[in-house]
């Protein structure tokens, strides 16, 4: 990711959900000089979370960063705010290694305890990251969602199948998809 200006830093924001939360944090950052080069916000049974990469032409201290986004138009919002320099990945893999591949699974039974455990430990145990991860109780039942990076060197038959033998010992169907297929059958289709 290249960032807009040279000074980037990651700013993380938790409230009890209501309308202008984004507003309010990107007005205080660019009433900083600042801009937002990437974000990811979701609401969940009336909570909010906010991930952003912001950068600065100029170096800005972290917490009074944070102080400015806690306060909008003078007043305390009651929001909770995280702020920290952004390290960029180092670059490049070790050699040899295959870039990774982005999948969608989807997991869906009765719920239980340690269902979202089960499968985190299992996917951490075979150094596969998640970088998007969806979960909701539906009545007695339990969906789970996550975009995970698998490395070039799995066996995804085999990676699939495992996932499968998982989900039936705790009683769930699991489906794995490549990221570009899940987006090509579930887009919504607006009307010409």
């Amino acid at each position: 990711m290249a960032n807009a200006a040279k000074h980037a830093y990651v700013l993380n924001v938790v409230a009890d959900d209501h309308p202008g939360i984004v507003a309010a944090v990107g007005q205080a950052v660019a009433g900083a000089g600042g801009n937002i080069d990437a974000c990811s916000q979701t609401v969940l049974e009336g909570y909010f979370t906010l991930i952003m990469i912001v950068s600065f032409p100029h170096p800005v201290i972290s917490e009074e960063l944070a102080e400015r986004v806690r306060r909008h138009r003078g007043e305390q919002t009651g929001l909770q705010v995280i702020v920290r320099p952004f390290e960029p990945p180092p670059p490049g893999r070790p050699a040899g290694e295959q870039l990774a591949d982005r999948f969608v699974i989807t997991a869906f039974g009765r719920d239980k305890p340690g269902i979202v455990l089960r499968f985190s430990q299992y996917l951490a145990g075979k150094d596969i990251n998640i970088v998007d991860l969806y979960g909701q109780k539906k009545g007695q039942d339990f969906v789970l969602i996550g975009q995970v990076e698998v490395p070039g060197r799995w066996d995804l038959p085999q990676f699939q199948h495992d996932l499968e033998e998982l989900g039936r010992a705790e009683g769930y169907t699991v489906r794995l998809q490549h990221e570009n297929i899940f987006v090509a059958t579930n887009q919504l289709r607006l009307p010409r």
